[in-house]
């Protein structure tokens, strides 16, 4: 028994890593937590990161498995009263095993009551893991709704030793899309983070961390500056403009709640204004100046002087030389 025990553990982490590297971000985590249910069946689960509060914990990131945001709204009113948040924090790593009945049984905890009968949270088992460079809590609950499916000591122990990989898994799989990021052109000086939307940093490489220290000489390698968080905040979205600073450029893409972003040095193209940027664009790929003077709907004689403001700009002037400005992101 105990050995075919073994491989199933040695099973579920092979599939965990190897769903790491194939899976997509906005797939990999049901397919994470279907490869822990093979060995630790549950009906629901939540998976994210937060910190805790004396009003309960505040949540930076969330996957809500065979949930829905319903619940999360429940919770939210209620979570003052969840008892469990505070015997996990008393450790910086702890994997707990609960019938909830039982654990919120006094008035005071009426509302979690409510809502673990209301969404199938009867028996539960938590693992939670506190990093101490952001103070942030990562953790996973698995949720049962049949009352009498308790939580024995062999699942809390799996899940003990489960956590830990589905975690790091996680973080491969987000490293994986954000080397995707990355450009391809040889000797490109970038570099790439992940942050949530509070400006958290999950992942940071050197070369981002040397671009932040660079524009502010006050950065903590924790979160993003404030000004740049602001920034994508209020551009949140596919087309967000990217943030330009004295000595760097930044651009930002949001998947799954988090801020993907890619820094690198700023370039004498970042000077031109919108306008300049798409004529200098339309000039590149070959159009003439009364090409372009039709396409945005302005005189040649406008189009040209704009054309010798750009030349100026960039220290160019010819075409060629214009091109290889532009070919910078």
């Amino acid at each position: 028994m105990a050995t075919r025990r073994l491989d199933e553990f040695s099973d579920s982490l092979l599939s965990l890593y190897r769903a790491a590297s194939e899976q997509p971000l906005d797939a990999f985590q049901d397919v994470a937590l279907s490869i822990v249910k093979r060995a630790l069946p549950f009906d629901s689960s939540m998976w994210g990161t937060a910190t805790n509060t004396e009003a309960g914990i505040d949540i930076h990131s969330i996957h809500l498995h065979n949930s829905s945001q319903d619940m999360l709204d429940f919770y939210e009113e209620v979570k003052h009263q969840d008892t469990a948040v505070a015997m996990l924090s008393r450790t910086p790593r702890a994997t707990l095993a609960f019938h909830s009945p039982s654990l919120f049984a006094g008035r005071e905890h009426s509302g979690m009551r409510a809502l673990c009968g209301k969404f199938g949270h009867a028996n539960m088992l938590i693992s939670a893991n506190l990093l101490p460079d952001t103070r942030l809590v990562q953790w996973i609950s698995l949720y049962r709704a049949d009352a009498d499916a308790h939580c024995g000591e062999r699942e809390r122990g799996l899940l003990e030793l489960l956590a830990p990989h589905v975690m790091q898994a996680l973080a491969m799989n987000r490293l994986t899309h954000l080397d995707a990021l990355r450009s391809n052109r040889p000797g490109a000086a970038e570099g790439v983070a992940i942050a949530d939307a509070r400006g958290v940093l999950y992942h940071a490489d050197a070369g981002f961390e040397a671009s932040m220290r660079g524009e502010w000489s006050g950065s903590n390698g924790r979160t993003l500056p404030p000004p740049l968080l602001e920034h994508f905040t209020r551009e949140s979205g596919p087309g967000s403009r990217p943030w330009r600073g004295e000595t760097t450029v930044v651009r930002c893409w949001f998947d799954r709640g988090l801020m993907f972003l890619r820094a690198r040095p700023r370039k004498p193209v970042d000077s031109l204004t919108e306008r300049e940027y798409t004529i200098a664009k339309l000039l590149a790929q070959g159009g003439t100046h009364k090409h372009v003077a039709r396409a945005l709907g302005r005189s040649p004689a406008t189009v040209r002087n704009q054309i010798q403001a750009i030349y100026q700009k960039l220290g160019v002037n010819n075409v060629v030389a214009l091109a290889r400005e532009l070919g910078i992101d």
